[in-house]
């Protein structure tokens, strides 16, 4: 439907944000759930997303997604946090919301004309997400195997602590920052976790680092430190380029491969739930994203 003045907006904050295909992921299925929203992406530097956030609040966004760099930052700037949000440590959805006339707070989508007094509820619709997409696009099954985590941001954090979670046997964590990738090693529980490149084959290589984004960006590893051809399969968070040159470079080395599309289209379904509360209607998500990213359905 056309855009008037009753139009409900939700929005995807990231930098960079130019390779997002949540838009054309979302607007299809708001379309199909008709709803009069849209969504839209906004290139957004980190120092200014505690504003940007309070922005959204003031024109009564619905909600907002969050991807690199503000999941770990946004934290601090919730008015509330959703458990998802407390045992990950990273908030990728928000949902605004309001007070009822029974003092209770709802999600914006439930009155058709907001008061002022809207709070910011952080949510963490990732970590289902990776390992939903790594069983179904990898076949892979955490329990008692070993991982090579790359990156211990937002998106890695959530992803070791999920594989922790999942019973994985061996974690080795690589970071460019090593203090960080040892303070996400003492938070692991019922896991070995080990800081740096494994000396043995593992079972997965996953890529939770935004490089790969850019055709100039270095693969997310050091390729003398560790060989691609110890690992069984790779998956890379990145599905703009639908191919990076990590899964390149891992498919060239005999390994099974999944970019994050999965991933993706999981926890957006996820964070439009949180807003709607209807079903989301993921076989409409998906074939956009496929459209969208590989430019076919198929």
């Amino acid at each position: 439907m056309p855009i008037d003045a009753s139009t409900r907006f939700c929005a995807v904050y990231g930098h960079p944000i130019r390779h997002s295909a949540s838009p054309a992921m979302h607007n299809p299925a708001m379309a199909a759930l008709g709803l009069n929203w849209r969504y839209l992406a906004f290139e957004l530097h980190p120092d200014n997303l505690r504003s940007a956030i309070a922005g959204a609040k003031a024109m009564k966004f619905i909600g907002l997604n969050l991807t690199v760099p503000h999941k770990l930052l946004a934290l601090e700037m919730m008015d509330a946090l959703d458990e998802s949000a407390r045992t990950w440590g990273a908030v990728n959805t928000i949902r605004f919301e309001a007070k009822a006339t029974d003092g209770q707070w709802q999600p914006l989508h439930m009155f058709s004309e907001p008061p002022n007094d809207i709070r910011a509820h952080g949510f963490n619709t990732d970590a289902d997400a990776i390992t939903r997409a790594l069983r179904e696009d990898l076949k892979f099954e955490p329990r008692g195997k070993s991982v090579l985590l790359l990156g211990a941001g937002g998106a890695g954090r959530v992803a070791a602590l999920k594989l922790a979670q999942e019973g994985v046997g061996e974690l080795h964590l690589v970071n460019r920052t090593t203090s960080k990738a040892e303070q996400l090693a003492a938070e692991l529980k019922g896991v070995r976790g080990h800081v740096g490149y494994p000396k043995n084959e593992v079972d997965l290589v996953l890529n939770a680092t935004s490089l790969g984004l850019r055709s100039t960006d270095a693969l997310p590893f050091d390729p003398k430190a560790f060989s691609l051809s110890r690992a069984t399969a790779a998956y890379d968070m990145i599905y703009r380029p639908a191919e990076t040159p990590f899964l390149r470079a891992a498919a060239e080395a005999g390994c099974r491969t999944a970019n994050g599309l999965g991933m993706l289209l999981y926890q957006g379904a996820k964070a439009l739930e949180l807003w709607t509360g209807k079903i989301a209607p993921i076989s409409i998500m998906r074939e956009a994203l496929m459209k969208n990213v590989y430019g076919s359905s198929i």
